[in-house]
Protein backbone atom coordinates (compact mmCIF):
# COMPACT_ATOMS: atom_id res chain seq x y z
CA UNK A 1 0.00 0.00 0.00
CA UNK A 2 1.13 3.58 -0.65
CA UNK A 3 0.15 7.20 -0.21
CA UNK A 4 -1.76 7.63 -3.34
CA UNK A 5 -3.94 4.21 -1.84
CA UNK A 6 -5.68 5.80 1.57
CA UNK A 7 -8.39 7.56 1.21
CA UNK A 8 -7.69 11.04 1.58
CA UNK A 9 -4.62 12.92 1.31
CA UNK A 10 -1.70 12.71 3.55
CA UNK A 11 0.69 15.45 3.30
CA UNK A 12 3.13 16.91 6.13
CA UNK A 13 3.96 20.17 7.38
CA UNK A 14 7.31 22.06 7.25
CA UNK A 15 7.03 22.52 10.85
CA UNK A 16 8.70 18.84 11.44
CA UNK A 17 11.72 20.87 10.18
CA UNK A 18 11.17 24.31 11.35
CA UNK A 19 9.58 25.69 14.54
CA UNK A 20 6.69 28.05 14.42
CA UNK A 21 6.07 28.53 18.11
CA UNK A 22 9.62 27.94 19.16
CA UNK A 23 11.63 29.34 16.59
CA UNK A 24 15.35 28.37 17.69
CA UNK A 25 13.83 24.74 16.48
CA UNK A 26 15.52 24.28 13.16
CA UNK A 27 15.96 27.88 12.23
CA UNK A 28 19.02 26.47 10.17
CA UNK A 29 17.22 25.09 7.58
CA UNK A 30 16.72 26.46 4.38
CA UNK A 31 13.17 26.25 2.19
CA UNK A 32 15.23 24.15 -0.62
CA UNK A 33 16.31 21.82 2.58
CA UNK A 34 12.93 21.64 3.71
CA UNK A 35 11.16 20.94 0.58
CA UNK A 36 13.45 19.13 -0.75
CA UNK A 37 13.43 16.17 1.87
CA UNK A 38 9.32 16.84 2.29
CA UNK A 39 9.62 15.88 -1.65
CA UNK A 40 11.85 12.64 -1.37
CA UNK A 41 9.70 11.02 1.58
CA UNK A 42 7.12 10.87 -1.62
CA UNK A 43 4.52 13.72 0.30
CA UNK A 44 2.82 16.42 -2.51
CA UNK A 45 0.96 18.30 -0.09
CA UNK A 46 2.44 20.89 2.59
CA UNK A 47 1.57 24.30 4.20
CA UNK A 48 3.82 27.28 4.75
CA UNK A 49 6.32 27.55 6.71
CA UNK A 50 8.33 31.34 7.85
CA UNK A 51 11.20 29.64 5.94
CA UNK A 52 9.44 29.65 3.05
CA UNK A 53 9.74 32.38 0.37
CA UNK A 54 7.53 35.34 1.24
CA UNK A 55 7.29 36.66 -2.83
CA UNK A 56 4.46 34.76 -4.74
CA UNK A 57 6.19 34.25 -7.50
CA UNK A 58 9.40 32.68 -6.02
CA UNK A 59 7.10 30.63 -3.48
CA UNK A 60 5.33 28.98 -6.45
CA UNK A 61 8.64 28.65 -8.19
CA UNK A 62 9.77 26.82 -5.23
CA UNK A 63 6.72 24.31 -4.88
CA UNK A 64 6.30 23.64 -8.82
CA UNK A 65 9.83 22.88 -8.60
CA UNK A 66 9.43 20.04 -5.62
CA UNK A 67 6.29 19.20 -7.17
CA UNK A 68 4.24 20.17 -4.14
CA UNK A 69 0.91 21.81 -3.39
CA UNK A 70 0.00 24.19 -0.93
CA UNK A 71 -2.99 23.46 1.41
CA UNK A 72 -3.07 26.08 3.69
CA UNK A 73 -1.17 28.71 6.32
CA UNK A 74 -2.54 29.69 9.82
CA UNK A 75 -4.41 33.18 9.94
CA UNK A 76 -4.05 34.81 13.07
CA UNK A 77 -7.11 36.52 13.92
CA UNK A 78 -8.03 39.15 16.88
CA UNK A 79 -12.09 39.28 16.98
CA UNK A 80 -12.24 39.23 20.33
CA UNK A 81 -11.73 42.78 20.06
CA UNK A 82 -15.00 44.48 18.53
CA UNK A 83 -12.87 47.93 17.47
CA UNK A 84 -10.48 45.63 15.04
CA UNK A 85 -12.75 44.02 13.24
CA UNK A 86 -12.85 46.13 9.91
CA UNK A 87 -8.48 45.63 10.06
CA UNK A 88 -9.15 42.19 10.58
CA UNK A 89 -11.52 41.43 7.94
CA UNK A 90 -9.38 43.24 5.34
CA UNK A 91 -6.18 41.39 6.60
CA UNK A 92 -8.19 38.30 6.18
CA UNK A 93 -9.65 39.19 2.93
CA UNK A 94 -5.67 39.95 1.65
CA UNK A 95 -5.09 36.08 2.86
CA UNK A 96 -7.49 34.01 1.48
CA UNK A 97 -7.18 36.06 -1.75
CA UNK A 98 -3.12 35.08 -1.70
CA UNK A 99 -3.88 31.57 -1.04
CA UNK A 100 -6.43 31.07 -3.53
CA UNK A 101 -3.69 31.74 -6.00
CA UNK A 102 -1.68 28.42 -4.62
CA UNK A 103 -5.21 26.76 -5.33
CA UNK A 104 -5.37 26.44 -1.27
CA UNK A 105 -9.18 25.37 -0.17
CA UNK A 106 -9.21 26.50 3.13
CA UNK A 107 -8.29 28.84 5.64
CA UNK A 108 -6.58 28.16 9.44
CA UNK A 109 -7.66 30.04 11.39
CA UNK A 110 -7.62 30.85 15.18
CA UNK A 111 -8.38 33.74 17.45
CA UNK A 112 -4.92 34.56 19.67
CA UNK A 113 -7.05 37.64 21.57
CA UNK A 114 -6.25 36.16 25.62
CA UNK A 115 -3.29 33.54 24.01
CA UNK A 116 -0.09 32.59 25.07
CA UNK A 117 1.91 32.22 22.30
CA UNK A 118 2.76 35.76 21.89
CA UNK A 119 0.67 36.85 19.15
CA UNK A 120 -1.75 39.03 21.09
CA UNK A 121 -0.55 42.41 20.86
CA UNK A 122 -1.97 42.92 23.89
CA UNK A 123 -0.07 40.60 26.44
CA UNK A 124 3.90 40.42 27.17
CA UNK A 125 5.86 38.00 26.31
CA UNK A 126 6.38 34.29 28.04
CA UNK A 127 2.71 34.49 29.59
CA UNK A 128 1.63 31.69 31.46
CA UNK A 129 -1.96 31.72 31.08
CA UNK A 130 -4.81 32.05 28.75
CA UNK A 131 -7.10 34.83 29.20
CA UNK A 132 -10.59 33.42 28.56
CA UNK A 133 -13.14 34.73 26.46
CA UNK A 134 -16.12 36.42 28.06
CA UNK A 135 -19.50 36.44 26.80
CA UNK A 136 -18.67 39.70 24.88
CA UNK A 137 -15.45 37.69 23.72
CA UNK A 138 -17.70 35.20 22.59
CA UNK A 139 -20.09 37.30 20.74
CA UNK A 140 -17.10 39.62 19.05
CA UNK A 141 -15.18 36.09 18.17
CA UNK A 142 -18.24 34.68 16.45
CA UNK A 143 -19.67 37.74 14.34
CA UNK A 144 -15.67 38.23 13.48
CA UNK A 145 -15.59 34.39 12.37
CA UNK A 146 -18.82 34.19 10.21
CA UNK A 147 -17.91 37.70 8.36
CA UNK A 148 -14.35 35.90 7.80
CA UNK A 149 -16.04 32.64 6.88
CA UNK A 150 -18.24 34.54 4.20
CA UNK A 151 -15.13 36.01 2.45
CA UNK A 152 -13.72 32.49 2.12
CA UNK A 153 -16.79 31.25 0.96
CA UNK A 154 -16.93 33.89 -1.78
CA UNK A 155 -13.48 32.96 -3.24
CA UNK A 156 -14.81 28.93 -2.60
CA UNK A 157 -13.06 28.19 0.12
CA UNK A 158 -13.90 26.80 3.22
CA UNK A 159 -12.41 28.67 6.94
CA UNK A 160 -10.98 26.01 9.07
CA UNK A 161 -10.57 26.93 13.13
CA UNK A 162 -8.03 25.61 14.48
CA UNK A 163 -8.91 24.66 18.07
CA UNK A 164 -5.72 25.06 19.67
CA UNK A 165 -3.15 24.99 23.06
CA UNK A 166 -2.76 27.85 24.13
CA UNK A 167 -5.70 29.68 23.00
CA UNK A 168 -9.30 30.72 24.13
CA UNK A 169 -10.65 27.46 22.11
CA UNK A 170 -8.66 24.47 23.36
CA UNK A 171 -10.78 22.71 25.78
CA UNK A 172 -14.15 20.91 25.02
CA UNK A 173 -15.92 23.28 26.62
CA UNK A 174 -14.83 25.85 24.18
CA UNK A 175 -14.67 23.79 21.13
CA UNK A 176 -18.53 22.77 21.44
CA UNK A 177 -19.00 26.64 22.42
CA UNK A 178 -17.62 27.44 19.09
CA UNK A 179 -19.28 25.18 16.99
CA UNK A 180 -22.30 26.01 18.60
CA UNK A 181 -22.17 29.50 18.37
CA UNK A 182 -21.01 29.80 14.76
CA UNK A 183 -22.64 29.38 11.37
CA UNK A 184 -21.98 25.53 10.48
CA UNK A 185 -22.15 26.73 6.61
CA UNK A 186 -19.39 29.55 7.42
CA UNK A 187 -17.27 28.00 10.18
CA UNK A 188 -15.55 24.24 9.79
CA UNK A 189 -13.25 22.80 12.01
CA UNK A 190 -9.69 22.01 11.39
CA UNK A 191 -9.27 18.85 13.69
CA UNK A 192 -5.88 18.13 15.52
CA UNK A 193 -5.10 15.36 17.10
CA UNK A 194 -2.06 16.18 19.50
CA UNK A 195 -3.76 19.88 20.55
CA UNK A 196 -6.98 18.07 21.02
CA UNK A 197 -5.48 15.97 23.68
CA UNK A 198 -3.43 18.24 25.00
CA UNK A 199 -6.84 20.78 25.73
CA UNK A 200 -8.41 17.32 27.62
CA UNK A 201 -10.46 16.10 24.65
CA UNK A 202 -10.70 12.34 24.04
CA UNK A 203 -9.39 12.78 20.20
CA UNK A 204 -11.84 9.93 18.96
CA UNK A 205 -14.80 11.58 20.11
CA UNK A 206 -14.27 14.93 19.26
CA UNK A 207 -13.87 13.92 15.78
CA UNK A 208 -16.71 11.83 15.91
CA UNK A 209 -18.88 14.77 17.27
CA UNK A 210 -17.68 17.17 14.87
CA UNK A 211 -16.78 15.01 11.56
CA UNK A 212 -19.38 16.75 9.20
CA UNK A 213 -17.82 19.75 10.01
CA UNK A 214 -14.55 18.62 10.02
CA UNK A 215 -12.92 19.96 6.10
CA UNK A 216 -9.14 19.76 7.63
CA UNK A 217 -6.99 17.05 9.53
CA UNK A 218 -3.20 18.01 11.73
CA UNK A 219 -2.25 14.44 12.89
CA UNK A 220 0.42 14.51 15.94
CA UNK A 221 1.00 12.56 18.83
CA UNK A 222 1.17 13.47 22.54
CA UNK A 223 4.55 12.05 24.50
CA UNK A 224 2.33 11.14 27.80
CA UNK A 225 5.15 11.44 30.40
CA UNK A 226 6.02 15.01 28.83
CA UNK A 227 2.34 15.49 29.24
CA UNK A 228 2.29 14.46 32.52
CA UNK A 229 5.26 16.68 33.84
CA UNK A 230 4.03 19.63 31.98
CA UNK A 231 0.69 19.69 33.77
CA UNK A 232 2.41 18.90 37.61
CA UNK A 233 5.04 21.78 37.14
CA UNK A 234 2.56 24.09 35.37
CA UNK A 235 4.69 24.79 31.78
CA UNK A 236 3.68 27.07 29.30
CA UNK A 237 2.60 25.59 25.81
CA UNK A 238 5.82 26.78 24.59
CA UNK A 239 8.11 25.15 26.94
CA UNK A 240 5.97 22.16 26.50
CA UNK A 241 6.97 21.55 23.11
CA UNK A 242 10.81 22.63 23.79
CA UNK A 243 10.33 19.75 26.44
CA UNK A 244 9.16 16.71 23.71
CA UNK A 245 5.46 17.19 24.22
CA UNK A 246 4.48 16.62 20.45
CA UNK A 247 5.86 14.29 18.51
CA UNK A 248 4.65 12.24 15.53
CA UNK A 249 1.96 10.03 14.91
CA UNK A 250 3.05 5.99 15.75
CA UNK A 251 5.63 7.76 18.34
CA UNK A 252 3.62 8.93 21.24
CA UNK A 253 0.44 7.50 23.37
CA UNK A 254 -2.46 8.18 21.26
CA UNK A 255 -4.33 5.45 18.89
CA UNK A 256 -4.81 6.56 15.86
CA UNK A 257 -6.75 3.17 14.06
CA UNK A 258 -9.89 4.64 15.20
CA UNK A 259 -9.15 8.14 13.91
CA UNK A 260 -8.19 7.08 10.63
CA UNK A 261 -11.43 4.42 11.13
CA UNK A 262 -13.61 7.30 11.47
CA UNK A 263 -12.38 9.26 8.57
CA UNK A 264 -12.86 6.69 6.34
CA UNK A 265 -16.17 5.95 7.24
CA UNK A 266 -17.23 9.13 7.15
CA UNK A 267 -15.51 9.31 3.81
CA UNK A 268 -13.37 12.09 4.56
CA UNK A 269 -11.08 12.96 1.40
CA UNK A 270 -9.35 16.39 2.46
CA UNK A 271 -6.07 16.69 3.90
CA UNK A 272 -4.36 15.28 6.64
CA UNK A 273 -0.96 16.57 7.44
CA UNK A 274 1.35 15.28 9.69
CA UNK A 275 3.05 17.26 12.59
CA UNK A 276 5.83 15.94 14.71
CA UNK A 277 6.70 19.86 16.01
CA UNK A 278 9.76 18.71 18.02
CA UNK A 279 13.33 19.82 18.50
CA UNK A 280 15.20 18.44 14.77
CA UNK A 281 18.64 18.31 16.44
CA UNK A 282 17.07 16.02 18.66
CA UNK A 283 14.56 14.32 16.62
CA UNK A 284 15.78 14.34 12.84
CA UNK A 285 12.66 14.96 11.09
CA UNK A 286 13.48 13.55 7.46
CA UNK A 287 13.37 10.51 9.88
CA UNK A 288 10.74 10.77 11.79
CA UNK A 289 8.79 11.27 9.11
CA UNK A 290 9.48 8.49 7.35
CA UNK A 291 8.72 6.29 10.27
CA UNK A 292 5.36 8.14 10.23
CA UNK A 293 4.24 7.64 7.22
CA UNK A 294 5.22 3.91 7.70
CA UNK A 295 3.21 3.51 10.10
CA UNK A 296 0.09 5.33 8.71
CA UNK A 297 0.04 3.19 5.31
CA UNK A 298 0.26 -0.27 7.66
CA UNK A 299 -2.53 0.96 10.55
CA UNK A 300 -5.15 2.33 7.17
CA UNK A 301 -3.75 -0.92 5.32
CA UNK A 302 -4.92 -2.92 8.74
CA UNK A 303 -8.50 -0.92 8.76
CA UNK A 304 -9.01 -2.20 5.08
CA UNK A 305 -8.09 -5.42 5.64
CA UNK A 306 -10.53 -5.73 8.54
CA UNK A 307 -12.96 -4.17 6.51
CA UNK A 308 -12.93 -6.57 3.71
CA UNK A 309 -12.96 -9.59 5.90
CA UNK A 310 -16.24 -8.45 6.99
CA UNK A 311 -17.63 -8.90 3.67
Amino acid sequence: MSLEQVSFQVGIHPINWVGEDVLEHGDFYTHEQVMGEIAALGFKGTEISRKFPTDKLELKKALNHHDLQLTTQWKSVLFSDSKRHKEELKSYRAHVEYLKEFGCKVISTAEIGGSILNQDPRRGQDETYVNRLDSDGWKYVVEGLNKAGEIAKENGMDLVYHHHAGTVVEQPEEIDQLMEMTDKNLVSLLYDTGHGYYGGNDPVKLLEKYIDRVKYVHLKDVRQDVLERARKEKFGIRKSIRSGLFTVPGDGVLDFEPIFKTLIENNYSGWALIEGEQDPIDHNPYEYAKKSKEFIIDTIGKIKAANMTKI
